[in-house]
């Protein structure tokens, strides 16, 4: 017979939450070495990440918490509360530790989102979602959040490994952070297993990292994903309601992963809590998630141009109504057909990914991948974007259209701002992208001629 599930206090029920950084891609562990042969898994997907303001360096996360429900004095209802910090910061600047505090006090909030309803502690599933902070300066801090069910036997267990977490955090964060495709590797000892060896390795391109789009393929028909990608590429207000916190999060993390290489610089909370619910009366941007259980809250709300995604019954709730008019028609199809073509016989998640990024990747390519062509240089290698000229060399009156539109919008700008500091385009994924497609065209116009 298992242990009795005990009352929901102390640590009840525990979340441990890892604060990555933002633009920090996910490492890929490879097998581990130890002395008893065993294959180390692989480590938690985690999101790119911002530095800390008061970090020594970059690091690999930020702090691991355990944020659990703690009935409150008055023995009627809980609060989350933080019950394990690592590290605990010491001998910070007054400013440094306000921040801290700033940071520390909202982080129970986001871990539980779902107001202060709580059902019989056997109701909760073990789940995963992720939520993010933003800052002042429009930085983001990730929050990388598991729900677990701590019975009497399994928080015996979890007391014992506190003592081995700690020098293994430690390690981690004193571990040099590799360059783009280098490896790390990190020594940890275990309890009757005794030491293994892990390798991290930082993938060269990060554009996928923390992302799953089979959430949104399993809520959602082809036809409205490209709606809701149109609606993101024009950084109109998008609401995601769903049941559960993992849904939430994995699908508007793959929402704005269809917008690589641009990056989504608004609003974005994956899962709102439920004191925040206002956010989606802002007049501004947004990118958020709600849970079901808030939707008539949501309905009563005075929102204006929202696209409203009911993700568990695939439909949209509300709309501007032109979104399938914003993108070029030609490219479009070219996009809905791609889709479409063998997506039941992919298989792993890495197929699905690059199956169903890679048309909307190509869609940036055909329209603004001739970016680099127009930015003028100084002699000290300052570059100043040509936007006029770049728009006139679209010669699809479709394209053109919808160019003049996406150029006046903050991910093109912060995308051409960084464009013009370096002197030679990102080796990245897009890059290689836009050289395949010129490399094409130029192989097409030799066929013709060669035929003429």
């Amino acid at each position: 017979m298992p242990p009795k599930p005990r009352a929901m206090e102390g640590q009840g029920v525990g979340r441990t939450l890892r604060l990555l950084r933002n633009r920090l891609p996910r490492l890929r562990a490879g097998p581990s070495q130890n002395n008893t042969g065993e294959a180390a898994t692989e480590p938690e997907r985690t999101q790119e990440h911002s530095l800390s303001n008061f970090a020594g360096g970059q690091h690999f996360f930020e702090y691991l918490l355990v944020v659990s429900l703690k009935k409150k004095r008055s023995g009627e209802d809980y609060e989350p509360t933080i019950t394990y910090q690592f590290p605990k910061r010491e001998n910070l600047l007054r400013g440094q530790q306000e921040e801290e505090e700033r940071l520390l006090k909202a982080i129970p909030l986001f871990c539980f989102p779902d107001g202060n309803e709580w059902a019989p502690l056997t109701d909760y599933p073990r789940e995963t979602f992720s939520f993010v902070l933003t800052n002042v300066d429009g930085s983001r801090k990730i929050g990388y959040c598991r729900r677990l069910l701590i019975l009497d036997e399994v928080e015996k267990r979890h007391q014992i490994s506190m003592a081995v977490i700690y020098p293994f955090m430690q390690g981690l964060r004193e571990a040099a952070f590799p360059a783009p495709g280098k490896t790390v590797t990190l020594k940890s000892f275990i309890p009757d297993s005794g030491t293994e060896f892990i390798s991290l390795t930082r993938p060269l391109d990060s554009h996928l990292e923390h992302v799953d789009f089979s959430a949104l393929l399993n809520c959602l028909q082809c036809e409205q994903i490209i709606q809701i990608f149109a609606s993101a590429v024009l950084e109109r207000k998008i609401i995601f309601l769903a049941e559960g916190l993992s849904t939430l999060s994995q699908c508007i993390h793959a929402a704005a992963a269809l917008l690589y290489p641009f990056s989504w610089a608004h609003t974005y909370i994956p899962v709102v809590p439920e004191s925040l619910l206002a956010t989606v009366c802002c007049p501004t941007p947004f990118m958020v998630g709600v849970q079901m259980r808030f939707l008539q809250e949501v309905m009563d709300s005075p929102m204006e141009e929202v696209l409203l995604v009911n993700l568990c019954e695939g439909t949209f709730l509300l709309s501007v109504g032109d979104e399938k008019d914003i993108l070029p028609p030609k490219l479009q199809d070219d996009i809905l057909g791609s889709l479409g073509q063998g997506i039941n016989e992919l298989k792993t998640s890495e197929q699905i990914n690059e199956h169903v990024s890679g048309p909307f990747v190509q869609f940036f390519v055909k329209t603004v991948g001739h970016y680099a062509s127009y930015i003028k240089r100084e002699a000290s290698g300052q570059g100043h974007f040509q936007e006029r000229s770049f728009c006139k060399a679209i010669a699809s009156k479709t394209k053109r259209r919808f160019v003049k539109k996406f150029v006046k919008t903050q991910l093109f700008s912060l995308f051409i701002q960084e464009a013009e500091k370096s002197r030679n385009p990102p080796a990245g994924y897009f890059q290689k992208k836009i050289l395949e497609y010129e490399e094409q065209k130029k192989q097409k116009k030799a066929k013709e001629k060669t035929v003429k």
